[in-house]
This record gives C-alpha cells, sequence and structure tokens, in this order.
C-alpha cells in the first residue's frame, strides 16, 4: 500500500468513528493496540494500562472527529500512538513513578520523523509474532514466561519441571536460538 493510500484509508477509517461505526473501530482496534500494548509493557505497564491507555486514546480521537475540522496530518497509527505515549509519559510522572522509561518512550521527536520508523518497526514486531506463532511449546511458553512476564529461570525451571535454573536457561537460550533463526528466515 502507498502513502496516498493509506491515507485515504485512515480518513475513512475516522469518517467511520465519527459515525460510530463499530467496523471502523474494531479496525483501529485490532491494527493498532498491539503496538500500544507493547510499549506500555516495555515501560513497567500490565495489560489493563495498556487496554485503559487505548480506550482514552480512542475517546480523544472520537472527540476530535466529533468536533468536526479535525484534521490528520500523520498516519492514524502514528497519530494514537503519539497520544498514547503522552497520556503514559503523563501517567508515569504524576506517579512519581521511579523506575526508567525507555529512550524511545522519553524522546520528544515531531510524529512525522518516526513514522517510517514505525512502519518499519510494526513490520518486524508481525514478523517475530509469526515465527513466535510457528516456535511450537515449550519455547514459546518460557520465552513468553521469561521475556514478557518477567518469570525468574528458578519460576520456568519449577514449571517445567528441569532439574535446576541452569538446565532452564539452556533450553531458554535454545529456544531463543531457534526464535532467531525463525524470524530472520521470514525476516528476509
Amino acid at each position: 500500500m502507498n502513502n496516498y493510500q493509506h491515507i485515504e484509508r485512515d480518513q475513512e477509517l475516522l469518517q467511520g468513528l465519527a459515525k460510530s461505526d463499530d467496523k471502523s473501530l474494531e479496525i483501529i482496534y485490532s491494527e493498532n493496540f498491539p503496538m500500544i500494548y507493547r510499549m506500555v509493557l516495555q515501560n513497567n505497564g500490565s495489560e489493563d494500562d495498556a487496554k485503559d491507555l487505548f480506550q482514552e486514546s480512542v475517546i480523544i480521537l472520537y472527540e476530535k472527529v466529533q468536533e468536526g475540522g479535525f484534521v490528520l496530518t500523520s498516519r492514524l497509527k502514528t497519530y494514537i500512538y503519539a497520544v498514547c505515549r503522552r497520556l503514559w509519559l503523563k501517567k508515569l510522572q504524576g506517579q512519581a513513578w521511579q523506575g526508567t522509561i525507555s529512550e524511545e518512550l522519553e524522546a520528544v521527536t515531531p510524529v512525522e520523523d518516526t513514522i517510517e520508523e514505525h512502519e518499519k518497526r510494526d513490520e518486524q514486531f508481525t514478523i517475530m509474532e509469526k515465527a513466535m506463532g510457528s516456535m511450537g511449546e515449550p519455547c514459546r511458553t518460557i520465552l513468553e514466561d521469561y521475556y514478557l512476564h518477567k518469570r525468574s529461570m528458578q519460576e520456568i525451571s519449577e514449571k517445567f519441571g528441569y532439574t535446576n535454573a541452569e538446565n532452564a536457561k539452556n533450553q531458554k537460550y535454545k529456544c531463543l536460538m531457534r526464535l532467531k533463526k525463525l524470524f530472520f528466515a521470514q525476516y528476509k
């Protein structure tokens, strides 16, 4: 899809949103929520945080579209990402949060400059999701437990019945190498 087609499609989605069309809302959700979910998880949030944040951004978008005169000057996914990023930073700062904020989230860059970067990253995430989907068990669950759910190697060892955390770590490494191989086979 070229850039003109993306802009045209985004405008159609906004028109559908303005008319409270459920199908437009479903498309906006399915195409954009995974990106927001990853951003929130990478910055010490939960799935519920991501859902709340995304819902808030859609409400903001809906209200702007309802007011009339709203002109989308970037891709819709870039707009939603920028709104969510700002809301998430505001929430983290409001909580006097003590953790570190990823440089990507903290960086203040013009939205237009990041369109290609976000599209490339989205493509990579899509490929990674496909690679994870084709991995099979127990590799998929081991990697998800370790990287997404932040479980310790000891917890993973007990869950899968390995004799110790070192054996679980070796299995995780093998799974990671397998994922890497699957990812790069599809990435080319």
